[in-house]
């Protein structure tokens, strides 16, 4: 039988999988002779054994912690239930990863009424006794017993007002003994200890699956299947006197990431007072003026323990009269800005590698220095929750038309668009706005990719939403109702929706961040690209690090309102000399769009995806806007609501689209290649060095490969043939059906780079609408149906495997081969650590997202070297 308890002295930091973080940590510093209350540890397997056996204690797990129970009371030389020489236990959560808070604590555990009264004997302190007693029942009926904890405060409090004692240190013993006596009627409350402790443990273990703790394990990606160990440590007591106090510090400033010793005291108190925020804690200084010889052994043990753990490092002390004591140490909760500076600055004092500071960055601290953030200290008014499709934060007026977004931010007013979803035609809108909120759509749909490509903040899906057009409204599944200009602030971080402006910290790089960056650049493998298509897009890109483009997709090229209606006079030809003679129009366009990318790119590859959407999509579909179009391309009204009907399509998504539209109209993939081309020559008669790679879309097999590629082959001859200039270009393609991933062997000998769009890849491997997953998606993750949204972070079991054959395949047939990815996985770090591994040559991204995928690309291969170490 496995070892499940474990003394103090018995552990060290290397056991967190076994023993928590916490008791890991208790163990690791009583290795080191830190002055820590003795205790022991129940395991975090024993947790997982708990939930198996259907809530229920091993059966001989309390035999085996009444031997270390022994133990410790022979190391503290008191007896847990002994009225005579009491020992009492705090019995805490602990689990492999921080989640402060989250978990449930009970304090004093072991009193009862002939222990209390032991208690205040051998103290001499009944006042102090019973105060433990009372904060003791009140704990144990919150968390225990599942009682309402306000019940108790609310007896607290009247009886204080009887008794005209408004100060918790105007209560006697005997007063605190009344109240307990009320508390006792309350809830059937165990007298013997060792019920206590059996039923404390129970209910710790219990806490891995309270609503708080759940959510936070979402939030930060924490393996359900972790559990929590038990810390059954001896109690000490800064609610003690005058020299007794509690306290909270870190060994660097948490917000700023300045050395400093930093941290807060107070006297007379438990440590729950302190975490409560019943009372206004002290400086540390407070402590260095009152107690100076235990100020000095807490500033010792804070350097001690920094320089040990090489991190900063979040302690909880307490002293009882004059004598210091260590309660926990852990890596420490910091923003995205002094996790930077603590990383590089530990850097340059000798403490850490280049490669262990950039595996304490995470992608969430990154976002702090790319865009405004909601100021979390000031989140009010929360009226509904989507999904964080765009990070930043936002604040502006509601407008519900991206028309009327385009109308009031021309009048100076910052607007956030609220649609039902967004399509491209809604662009101009989004353009202008601060931030972006649908009710439908997933962290993959139109709002959410295009809002994370222009930096915009966005939160998609958010279906406790409904929006009423015609009457200018939204209103939450709370009943608030949100009107036409009102103000709101969105989290794009957290998906929240806000009433009112609230505050927000600004954007902006430091040097430390650019240093981190650097070092990034200088261990990673995989180079980093990104999805732009407009110069603004593509210089921000390249500002921010990108090697290129990696999607440059060609279709929003025609939506700014000068081309759209060419566009759509294109689609509605009826003969291939009217369709012509539009294309030869909109080649111009596209020309000098491309010109403008490669002088941005100067040097790099910009892989230029042909037309891939539905020709639909660019059509009005609204009979006011078919009226105003006839008028202006001179077609019948009539003709167009026909051509709209005929190019209308069940399931446009995997209809009349990508390299299907080369097959049938090859003249518009004809047009698009001289464009590029055209623009290429013309970027090198100005000095540039274009690198265009032309990508082929929705491929199935390598008949189309061949296909479109003699119609590719056919419009550079075309533009070359008056030119006496070499264009170094390549042809390759977009792998995103799966027939496609099983051909890539055949693929591959017709290719120079194959680029998985693993957008559309996920959602035809699944079988789910990317637009319309939100729906469905959040009760399949709080089912445990699936472990992640697969258009969040790739599905390597499915999606990934046949990424994994078409690479391993197709590298056998042509070795030479390079390979990316450009879908919105591109930016995502777990899938960016699965790129890596697979081999791929680079990940492309939305322009903002590019410092996060070169710091998780750096993060993959040091991963992957740990790994092999």
């Amino acid at each position: 039988m496995a070892k499940r308890v474990y003394l103090f002295n018995e552990g060290s930091k290397d056991d967190r999988d076994l023993l928590g973080g916490k008791g890991a940590n208790l163990c690791e510093m009583t290795t080191l002779g830190l002055p820590v209350p003795f205790g022991f540890i129940i395991t975090t397997p024993t947790c997982r054994e708990f939930f198996e056996a259907g809530n229920k204690l091993p059966p001989l797990l309390e035999q085996e912690y009444r031997v270390a129970l022994d133990l410790v009371e022979k190391k503290m030389g008191a007896r847990f239930g002994d009225p005579e020489n009491p020992l009492l236990f705090s019995v805490r959560s602990g689990a492999p990863v921080s989640m402060p808070g989250m978990m449930d604590t009970i304090l004093n555990l072991g009193l009862n009424d002939d222990i209390a009264e032991g208690l205040a004997k051998k103290t001499d302190n009944p006042r102090f006794a019973y105060d433990c007693y009372r904060r003791f029942i009140q704990m144990f009926a919150n968390v225990v017993l599942e009682a309402d904890g306000e019940q108790f405060e609310h007896e607290i409090e009247r009886y204080k007002e009887q008794h005209n004692k408004p100060l918790d240190t105007d209560m006697t013993a005997e007063d605190w003994q009344a109240v307990i006596a009320t508390f006792k009627t309350l809830v059937n409350f165990p007298e013997d200890p060792f019920v206590q402790l059996k039923m404390a443990v129970e209910a710790v273990f219990l806490s891995w699956h309270t609503p708080r703790a759940y959510v936070y394990r979402e939030m930060n990606n924490i393996s359900e299947t972790l559990g929590t160990a038990v810390n059954v440590q001896a109690m000490v007591y800064g609610n003690f006197g005058d020299t007794s106090g509690s306290g909270v510090a870190f060994t660097r400033n948490p917000s700023t990431g300045e050395h400093e010793f930093f941290g807060e005291f107070l006297f007379n108190a438990a440590g729950e007072d302190v975490v409560a925020g019943t009372r206004t804690p002290l400086p540390l200084e407070s402590l260095r003026e009152r107690l100076p010889e235990v100020y000095d052994e807490l500033y010792r043990t804070q350097a001690l323990l920094e320089k040990h753990y090489r991190d900063m490092q979040d302690l909880e002390f307490t002293v009882q009269e004059g004598r210091f004591y260590m309660l926990q140490t852990r890596s420490g909760k910091r923003t995205g800005r002094a996790s930077v500076k603590i990383a590089v600055d530990m850097v340059n004092e000798g403490m850490i590698s280049e490669s262990e500071a950039l595996m304490r960055v995470s992608p969430e601290h990154v976002e702090a220095f790319l865009h405004p953030m909601v100021d979390q200290a000031a989140k009010t008014d929360i009226v509904a929750t989507g999904l964080p499709a765009s990070p930043g934060g936002a604040t502006g007026k509601v407008v519900f038309s991206a028309d009327e977004a385009v109308q009031v931010a021309a009048g100076g007013d910052k607007v956030v668009l609220v649609r039902r979803e967004t399509t491209p035609e809604d662009i101009h809108g989004m353009k202008v706005a601060e931030g972006i909120l649908t009710e439908l759509g997933g962290m993959t749909s139109h709002a959410a990719v295009v809002a994370r490509g222009m930096g915009v903040c966005a939160i998609t899906g958010c279906g406790s939403l409904k929006i009423n057009y015609a009457e200018g409204t939204a209103t939450t599944s709370g009943g608030v109702v949100i009107k036409r200009g009102d103000v709101i602030t969105l989290d794009g971080t957290a998906g929240d929706v806000m009433l009112g402006d609230i505050p927000k910290t600004e954007a902006s790089s430091s040097d430390d961040f650019q240093t981190l960056l650097s070092w990034a650049d200088k261990h990673r493998r995989l180079k980093v690209r990104a999805n732009a298509e407009t110069p603004e897009d593509a210089a921000k890109a390249r500002e921010l690090g990108a090697e290129g483009i990696g999607l440059c997709r060609t279709e929003h090229m025609f939506f700014e309102a000068e081309r759209i209606d060419l566009m759509r006079a294109m689609i509605l030809s009826e003969s291939k000399d009217e369709r012509q003679g539009y294309l030869d129009q909109l080649l111009n366009f596209q020309r000098d769009d491309m010109l403008e990318l490669f002088k941005v790119m100067d040097g790099l590859p910009v892989t230029v995806r042909l037309l891939d959407p539905p020709l639909h999509e660019f059509l009005p579909h609204d009979e006011a806007e078919i009226e105003a179009l006839a008028k202006r391309i001179g077609k019948s009204a009539e003709k167009i609501r026909d051509i709209v009907k005929d190019l209308a399509e069940v399931n446009p998504m995997l209809g009349f689209r990508g390299c299907r539209l080369s097959v049938v109209y090859p003249e518009i993939t004809e047009m698009q290649v001289k464009a590029i081309i055209s623009a290429a020559v013309a970027a090198i008669e100005a000095g540039h060095k274009p690198l265009p790679e032309i990508m082929i879309p929705l491929v199935v097999n390598v008949r189309e490969i061949r296909l479109v590629s003699a119609i590719i082959d056919r419009g550079i001859r075309a533009v070359l043939a008056e030119k006496k200039i070499s264009v170094p270009y390549k042809i390759g393609t977009m792998m995103e059906t799966p027939r496609a991933t099983l051909g890539a062997d055949r693929l591959a000998g017709e290719v120079e780079f194959m680029s998985f769009g693993t957008n559309d890849l996920t959602q035809m491997t699944y079988g789910f609408s990317r637009d319309d997953a939100g729906k469905f998606i959040p009760q399949y993750l709080e089912k445990k149906l699936i472990e992640a949204d697969p258009f969040v972070s790739l599905d390597q079991r499915a999606v990934g495997r046949l990424m994994e054959m078409a690479v391993s395949e197709s590298r056998a047939r042509k070795p030479g081969i390079k390979y990316g990815i450009c879908g919105e996985h591109g930016g995502d770090p777990r899938s960016i650590q699965f790129c890596h591994d697979l081999g791929l040559d680079y990940v492309s991204c939305s322009p903002f997202r590019v410092p996060v995928a070169r710091i998780a690309a750096a993060q993959a291969k040091v991963k992957r070297e740990m790994g092999n170490s």
